[in-house]
């Protein structure tokens, strides 16, 4: 309620304090007491859908013991079900991991005989794909609901924070409407030496992280420690093709 609040006022950085207080609580409170008895070596998979958007909640149990927990907040159409986006999540999620003896569900998928087939092959050895019913695993599938419903709201949260932040934008810069990439650069050295420039990347929910880049600074002939030099080399290389038709374009301009 008070990141809300905050968030209300335009006092972000406020805002922010309590969104990661809050998931410093998440992180501590799913850690404790969930060391299952039964359950040897499983991942939990969970997912909760609100506002169009759909966050997957997975617990890791390895030697019984909970071995953390993670939030993955996959794109897909508004119109998808629960257990469509968690069939697609999950046909993605173990192609650079080995899978567990064990995977438990929230949700019922289609193609879970299939999944545990192609998961067996993979690791040698039969893995099994349920949905618990009752008892302890029941318990566990509850634990990674409730944190993915915590993850969701603070992930709303924030996009609803950025939407204000770029809806502020357009009314301070005049611009024609709310930008849908913003592109941050900065450059770096060490005394004129080991220069690097970086781009990071912002958009509608937030920073996009797995759009970053990170240029190292190649001219010749550079002086040492000219930022407004090796700001020109990196956004040259990024909006080389801009800059530079392709050869058969520019015959034809010529």
């Amino acid at each position: 309620a008070e990141m809300e609040k905050a968030s209300g006022e335009l006092e972000f950085e406020t805002a922010a304090l309590y969104r990661d207080r809050l998931a410093a609580l998440s992180a501590i409170q799913s850690q404790q007491g969930i060391n299952p008895r039964t359950v040897e070596e499983a991942d939990v998979f969970a997912i909760h859908q609100e506002g169009g958007y759909s966050c997957v909640e997975v617990f890791f149990f390895r030697t019984g013991q909970n071995w953390g927990n993670r939030a993955y907040f996959p794109k897909a159409e508004k119109s998808f079900t629960p257990e469509e986006v968690l069939s697609s999540f999950l046909a993605q999620f173990y192609d650079d991991k080995p899978p567990p003896k064990l995977i438990l569900l929230s949700h019922e998928i289609e193609e879970s005989a299939l999944l545990a087939d192609a998961l067996s092959v993979k690791a040698g050895s039969k893995v099994e794909v349920s949905v618990p019913k009752r008892g302890e695993k029941k318990e566990l599938i509850g634990h990674a609901l409730t944190n993915a419903r915590e993850a969701l709201g603070r992930k709303l949260a924030d996009t609803a924070t950025q939407s204000r932040l770029l809806e502020g934008m357009v009314t301070t810069l005049g611009l024609p409407h709310t930008p849908k990439r913003i592109e941050v650069y900065d450059n770096s050295h060490i005394q004129g030496t080991n220069a690097v420039g970086a781009m990071i990347v912002a958009g509608p929910d937030g920073f996009m992280k797995n759009q970053y880049r990170k240029f190292n600074i190649k001219s010749e002939g550079l002086t040492p420690g000219d930022d407004y030099g090796m700001m020109r080399e990196v956004l040259e290389r990024r909006f080389k093709r801009l800059v530079k038709p392709p050869e058969g374009e520019a015959a034809k301009d010529g």
